[in-house]
């Protein structure tokens, strides 16, 4: 393969990737609602002001990674963190998820939004179809450091402040739920520092610096038109699933494709090769483990900014998932694999489309040709004469054409 082919393979990925992203009116309606929700629990007069509430994203819509789902009638899931300051002496984790709820249900619109019963861990806004979303947000309490941790940087090798970012939550299966009133007790997170660790990760190479927590961690992440190369990977990785399992709950779970592409990512700036490695080497980042108490081995895909967290400790109980998710790795190399020996346009096509689907190759494919026609008429198009693929270099300049009817 040469460098263009490589140039335009990585295009058509790059495409693929901005096809699955959100709007920005999409972006812009989330921030506000979610921020709206925000200035409601912290508006003065609410039980919950003194404790200074912020509603922040977590998962996906921080990382940059959120894809649209392949049915467009179902709802993007915003998800989100109520974070809190403090809480009333003698609270325990249950009386802390209940303030949230009595807050949102006291707000006309919010009440007739929210979805009851009320998750395991969240309290989930149900907005209007047209809107295209739901939120779940989950309530929780930051330790007193939390703030000052902020202003601190991480690099690759010291994730210590990262992992002092973990913060305690509301989990209604916890065995202490509705007894403990020490918040050390409770079951903790650490999206936050997940979410640094990740930006971190996400650099290219010749530009990776140390960034502080507080850069990683924004109440309004900037909507991205341009991603970085892991970003879409991780977006492209997760069409990949979505496609090959349809619906399938045991399907491999965002937070482990995530974790092992940020693993696995070389720093590369072209697209084509960063995949490439990512797909052929990060089911190097899945460990074997033994249990000496147990006397059993498992697989552990560790939290890289929690290691006593393994995100595939569902997998012993629920065998299917890890089948699927060997399943998952195989056809991925594959499917990428026979993506990049393709040498003319119409056989990536082909093969791009079972993975990835029809309609958003299609889509993908006649933003190209769009783009292709105004270069060609700017004179800027040429023709390889040994592969037939279309790129900004070649042999063979391709005549300008003048199109009666349609033709496209």
């Amino acid at each position: 393969m040469n460098k263009e082919q490589k140039k335009q393979i990585s295009d058509l990925l790059d495409g693929l990737g901005e096809g699955l992203d959100i709007t920005p009116l999409q972006h812009k309606d989330a921030v506000d609602s979610y921020q709206a929700v925000g200035d409601w629990l912290a508006r003065e007069g609410s039980s919950l002001a003194p404790f200074k509430p912020e509603i922040l994203p977590q998962g996906s819509f921080l990382l940059g990674t959120m894809i649209k789902p392949v049915n467009p009638k179902d709802d993007l899931d915003i998800d989100l963190v109520c974070r809190l300051s403090g809480i009333q002496n003698g609270w325990t984790a249950y009386h802390l998820k209940q303030a949230v709820g009595i807050r949102l249900n006291a707000h006309g619109t919010y009440k007739e939004l929210l979805q009851h019963p009320d998750g395991r861990r969240c309290w989930t806004l149900k907005y209007a179809p047209e809107r295209g979303f739901h939120m779940d947000i989950l309530p929780s309490l930051v330790g007193r450091d939390f703030f000052f941790l902020m202003e601190k940087s991480m690099s690759d090798q010291d994730l210590s402040n990262a992992q002092a970012m973990a913060i305690r939550i509301t989990d209604k299966y916890y065995h202490n739920y509705r007894t403990s009133t020490n918040p050390l007790e409770w079951p903790s997170s650490n999206m936050f520092g997940y979410g640094a660790w990740f930006k971190f990760r996400s650099q290219v190479t010749t530009l990776r610096k140390a960034i502080t927590l507080n850069e990683a961690i924004q109440p309004v992440p900037d909507y991205q038109r341009r991603k970085l190369p892991l970003q879409r990977i991780v977006q492209i990785l997760k069409r990949h699933r979505d496609i090959m399992f349809n619906g399938d709950e045991d399907k491999p779970i965002s937070i482990i494709i995530t974790t092992l592409a940020a693993h696995a990512y070389n720093g590369s700036d072209d697209l084509l090769s960063a995949l490439i490695h990512v797909v052929n080497t990060m089911e190097n980042y899945v460990r074997r483990e033994y249990d000496m108490v147990l006397g059993i081995h498992y697989w552990s895909i560790l939290n890289p900014v929690n290691p006593a967290e393994n995100f595939a400790d569902k997998w012993p109980a629920n065998p299917q998932k890890e089948k699927n998710f060997w399943r998952w790795i195989a056809q991925v190399k594959e499917d990428i694999r026979v993506i990049s020996l393709q040498e003319s346009m119409g056989g990536l096509r082909a093969t791009l489309e079972k993975p990835f689907g029809p309609d958003l190759v299609k889509s993908v494919f006649t933003n190209i040709g769009h783009s292709a026609r105004t270069q060609r008429e700017n004179g800027g198009l040429f023709m390889s004469g040994v592969t037939g693929m279309l790129g900004a270099s070649g042999r063979t300049e391709v005549p300008n054409h003048n199109f009666f009817g349609n033709n496209e």
